[in-house]
């Protein structure tokens, strides 16, 4: 009786230890399924496509910032390529204390600031009013309209925008027709601002509603039908159902626009903008092509922007944080 009973034992001990292999096996297959190795294999074709877009980002995001050494350094054309002597925070000091970098930093936190509280909600808004059509084809014919600057350049916009603003131009004239004298427009500080908003406004708000309206699809209808039975009107509709709908798309795209918030739009400032204008249409972006291309201060201009740069991360950790916690819906 003892023998058989050691036998079992030494039986149902062998049974235990194949069970223990066969699920250390079992788990060691999960763990190869779930790999990026067996995941590549599976789907290499698929992968093929990011090849191109991650070459680009290596050759034309990553690798350039090795450049930002000569912030540090001492750079002359000719000469090393990464500086030829060390300079510390030299070149930092030298735009600290430049009272003309403080002008445009302003400038730039200024025209940016502006941007965010006028531009940032103009889609939104849009959106939503359009949310509300019921006619298709007044939908469509409103969307087409203000999709359409989008696709203009931003040299053709600029033309546009000149054209207007001149002397003999289009709101001159209109305004002749009251009896006020012509202005020029373009060649005083205090318009500069409003001018660049109301463009940048016609260009880019109709097409910055796209994500929005693609947002406002995901909305379930049975909640609207279930507020309309509460007695909801439309406003209110709107304010508990829509916009907590599209908040996600919203923080996402508002935490993106803060991380560009230093960086307004340099094509447009430059085609705009003109020395008599300088007080208020100088942006770090503009300043910097001028020190860094035409001067060819390129030390200088590296080491401010990459001031600027830091700004701007620094603004996005900020903006993710917050939004994470008072919010909880952030980037990542």
């Amino acid at each position: 009786m003892a023998h058989r009973s050691e036998v079992i034992d030494l039986a149902a001990a062998g049974a235990g230890g194949s069970v223990g292999a066969f699920d250390h096996r079992e788990e060691q297959k999960l763990r190869f399924k779930n790999s990026w190795g067996h995941a590549l294999r599976r789907d290499w074709r698929l992968y093929t496509f990011v090849i191109v877009p991650v070459i680009f980002l290596l050759i034309f995001r990553y690798a350039p910032m090795v450049g930002n050494v000569i912030a540090f350094r001492r750079f002359r054309p000719g000469g090393n390529p990464l500086g030829d002597e060390w300079v510390g925070l030299y070149y930092f000091n030298m735009f600290l204390d430049n009272p003309l970098f403080w002008s445009v930093f302003w400038n730039t936190v200024i025209l940016g600031g502006l941007w965010m509280i006028i531009g940032f909600p103009l889609p939104i808004i849009l959106a939503l009013l359009l949310n509300e059509v019921r006619s298709r084809k007044l939908k469509r014919s409103v969307q087409t309209l203000t999709y359409l600057p989008h696709f203009l350049s931003i040299v053709i916009v600029a033309g546009i925008v000149l054209q207007l603003t001149s002397v003999n131009g289009s709101i001159n004239q209109l305004l002749g027709t009251f009896g006020i004298e012509p202005i020029a427009i373009m060649q005083q500080p205090e318009y500069f601002r409003a001018v660049y908003i109301i463009s940048e406004a016609w260009q880019t708000v109709g097409w910055g509603t796209i994500l929005y309206l693609a947002a406002l699809t995901t909305i379930d209808d049975q909640l609207y039908e279930a507020a309309r039975i509460d007695g909801a009107n439309r406003w209110r509709q709107t304010w508990h159902i829509t916009l907590p709908g599209i908040r996600p798309t919203i923080v996402v795209l508002l935490i993106l626009n803060i991380g560009t918030f230093m960086a307004v739009g340099f094509e447009k400032v430059l085609l705009l903008q003109n020395p008599l204008i300088y007080s208020t249409g100088d942006v770090i972006t503009t300043y910097l092509f001028r020190v860094g291309v035409q001067s060819s201060q390129y030390s200088y201009a590296t080491a401010i922007g990459l001031f600027e740069s830091v700004i701007g991360l620094a603004l996005v950790l900020s903006a993710n944080f917050i939004s994470k916690k008072l919010v909880g819906s952030s980037l990542w």
